[in-house]
C-alpha cells in the first residue's frame, strides 16, 4: 500500500508541476475544469446520488456555474479577472466556510441542517466553484505559477506539523465525530511551520513580512477543508471519495485542503496586493 500511494504521489506531483510551468493558460484551465469536474462527480456520490447519470450531470453543472462565473468577472473578453468581481465571489467563500465552521463544530447535530442529499450538492458549488476561479486566477498573476506552489506548500505544511505535532503531543480533539485523529496540538503545530516558513521566505527573499499575514488565515482555513469534506463522507458513510487514485482515494480525498485555502489565498492576494517575486 504504501509502494502504491508513493508511485501514486511522484506521478500526481510530476504531472502537476508539467500543467503549472509548461502548460499555457488555456491548457492550464482545461486541466483544472477536468480535475474539479472529477472532482464533484465525487462529490455527487459524497452527497448521496448513486446513478452515475446523476453525478455526470452534477459535474457538467458545477463546471457551467464556474464559466458561468468566470464570464460574470470578465475573464473572456480580456483574459485577466476583474479583481472588484472576485472580491465579492471570494469574500461570499469566506463567509460560506465560517458558516462551514460552525457545522463542522457541531457536527453530528448539525447535519439536521445540512443531511438532505440536495443540500449537499449545494454545499458541493460553494465548495468547488470557488475553488476553480481561485486557480485560474492565481495563474494570472504576476508568477502565477509559484504562487501556486506556494499555496500548495502551505497546504502541506499544515498537513505535515498537524501529522507530526499530533502524533508525539495531541490530547484534546479537534473535531471528535468528524476527524478522531486530528488534535489542537496538531492543529496549532501545522499553524506554526506555517508561519515559519512564511518568515523564512520573507528573510531570504528580502521583503517585508507581509506574506506572513496572508499565509495565516490559509494555514487555519485549509485544515477546515479537510474536516468539511470528512464530515460529508461520514455522513454518507464512506471513507473515500472514489477509488480512481491507487492508494489515496478520490481526488477530492487530495484536494480537500486545498478547496478551502485557494479561495482564501485568492482573496487575501486581492485584500494586500502582494506579488510574489520572480526567481
Amino acid at each position: 500500500m504504501l509502494k502504491q500511494r508513493i508511485i501514486t504521489a511522484v506521478i500526481l506531483a510530476a504531472l502537476f508541476l508539467g500543467v503549472i510551468f509548461l502548460a499555457p493558460l488555456q491548457q492550464y484551465a482545461q486541466v483544472i475544469s477536468v480535475v474539479v469536474a472529477i472532482a464533484a462527480w465525487e462529490w455527487a456520490n459524497m452527497s448521496g446520488f448513486k446513478a452515475q447519470w446523476q453525478r455526470v450531470l452534477y459535474a457538467i453543472g458545477i463546471l457551467l456555474l464556474a464559466m458561468v462565473a468566470a464570464g460574470y468577472n470578465g475573464y473572456y473578453e480580456t483574459g485577466v479577472f476583474s479583481g472588484e468581481e472576485l472580491l465579492s465571489v471570494f469574500g461570499a467563500a469566506g463567509i460560506w466556510w465560517a458558516v462551514a465552521l460552525l457545522w463542522v463544530q457541531s457536527y453530528p447535530a448539525s447535519a439536521v441542517l445540512w443531511g438532505r442529499r440536495w443540500t449537499r450538492a449545494i454545499m458541493g458549488v460553494f465548495v468547488l466553484v470557488p475553488t476553480w476561479l481561485a486557480f485560474i486566477f492565481l495563474r494570472t498573476q504576476p508568477n502565477g505559477e509559484w504562487l501556486i506552489i506556494l499555496l500548495v506548500v502551505i497546504v502541506a505544511a499544515a498537513d505535515v506539523g498537524a501529522y507530526f505535532v499530533g502524533k508525539n503531543f495531541g490530547k484534546r480533539k479537534l473535531a471528535v465525530h468528524v476527524s478522531p485523529k486530528k488534535s489542537w496540538e496538531g492543529f496549532w503545530g501545522g499553524f506554526a511551520l506555517c508561519l515559519l516558513l512564511a518568515t523564512g521566505f520573507c528573510y531570504w527573499a528580502g521583503e517585508g513580512y507581509q506574506l506572513v499575514a496572508i499565509v495565516a488565515p490559509v494555514a487555519l482555513v485549509s485544515v477546515l477543508g479537510d474536516l468539511m469534506a470528512s464530515m460529508v463522507k461520514r455522513e454518507r458513510g464512506i471513507k473515500d471519495s472514489s477509488n480512481l487514485l491507487p492508494g489515496h482515494g478520490g481526488f477530492m480525498d487530495r484536494v480537500d485542503s486545498l478547496t478551502a485555502a485557494a479561495p482564501i489565498f485568492s482573496l487575501a492576494i486581492l485584500l494586500t496586493g502582494w506579488e510574489m517575486p520572480a526567481f
